[in-house]
């Protein structure tokens, strides 16, 4: 791609999730979310490949739906309250239509179906943007208007997106829609602590960002789409393979990594608010996205690959990409748990 193209579709990106950030009104938190819709689209579709053009032809629809119907709530809140402030939202059924709109914008259960099938479709460094930055802005507008949510629905979407995130990346060879099934699990956790503590919600986003870098990075770096060429890269790169079990096992939240830390607080937050048994159940969940992280570990640590393989051979060419944003999100996606305190002293 022309790289004056790239830096204004980076920059419209970029752009998009700023001024969503910025606005109190909902046309121009719309007018955001649709900018970085039609910035990523070209990014997408850069391939030309069949399987590319569907997940970006996918992806639109369902982003365009969703912004459709958010302009359309907002426009029904606005006719019963006379403003656009996003702080007033006193219209039950628009309020619900934009938290199904907002859902369906980052994948939470029951609204994930488009999310595995359009990543599947990408290269992984536009998946990586998909599945970090392109959440930022409807996450940011669910919880500027948290309040005006029923708590009873958010705990569900959170529950139902936990629970499809495991059961769902079960039975996946793919990697790219198993990393998708593990964001419709974080967003869950993300979710369901929403009501109690916000804060504790952009802990869990920032070390979901973090951990989801380093996995998709590593992915790249090793070129691998398929569990079956994980079991080749302990021979080419032993560091790197070694590094990415511990990445996964991070995102499945095991200590002493950082990926239990938000996991542990929002556990604790639960229990602090009375609900012993959600708590109990996200716990659950945790550790049926766990079963598939530990299969990709198994798979890269302990098996040989079959000598009668069908792909071709991976060759050990001279990696031209940076490592520096591979080796700076491995160590923080594996090494935060010890600030601990310091962060439980910011978010208490």
């Amino acid at each position: 791609m022309n790289p004056y193209v790239l830096a204004t579709l980076l920059s419209s990106l970029g752009l998009g999730t700023t001024l969503t950030f910025a606005s109190s009104h909902w046309l121009l938190a719309w007018m955001g979310l649709e900018i970085n819709t039609l910035a990523i689209v070209p990014l997408m579709a850069q391939h030309h490949h069949p399987r590319a053009v569907e997940a970006t032809t996918k992806y639109f629809l369902t982003q365009a739906t969703a912004a459709a119907v958010i302009l359309f709530a907002s426009t029904t809140n606005a006719w019963t309250t006379g403003e656009w402030d996003m702080t007033n939202m006193s219209n039950p059924t628009a309020t619900a239509m934009i938290l199904a709109a907002l859902a369906l914008k980052i994948g939470l259960a029951p609204m994930h179906f488009w999310m595995p099938e359009v990543l599947q479709g990408l290269d992984l460094l536009t998946g990586l943007i998909l599945s970090t930055w392109q959440k930022l802005a409807p996450l940011a507008l669910i919880i500027q208007t948290a309040q005006a949510f029923d708590p009873l629905l958010l705990s569900a979407l959170g529950l139902m997106s936990t629970l499809v995130g495991g059961w769902g990346g079960l039975n996946q060879t793919q990697l790219r829609k198993i990393l998708a099934y593990s964001s419709i699990a974080h967003m869950g956790w993300m979710i369901i602590v929403l009501q109690y503590a916000p804060q504790l919600t952009l802990l869990a986003l920032l070390m979901y960002v973090l951990m989801t870098s380093a996995a998709f990075l590593t992915l790249k770096f090793s070129s691998a789409t398929k569990i079956n060429t994980l079991a080749t890269t302990w021979s080419k790169s032993p560091v790197l393979t070694t590094t990415a079990a511990l990445v996964l096992l991070s995102l499945g939240g095991l200590p002493p990594l950082t990926g239990f830390m938000p996991k542990w607080f929002i556990l604790q937050e639960l229990a602090k608010q009375g609900l012993p048994l959600t708590a109990t159940v996200m716990a659950l969940a945790a550790l049926i996205s766990l079963y598939f992280y530990l299969r990709l570990c198994y798979t890269m640590t302990l098996t040989i690959s079959p000598n009668t393989t069908t792909s071709t051979t991976p060759w050990r060419t001279q990696a031209t990409q940076n490592s520096l944003p591979l080796a700076l999100s491995t160590v923080m996606a594996l090494g935060l748990l010890p600030i601990t305190p310091t962060i439980m002293m910011l978010v208490t």
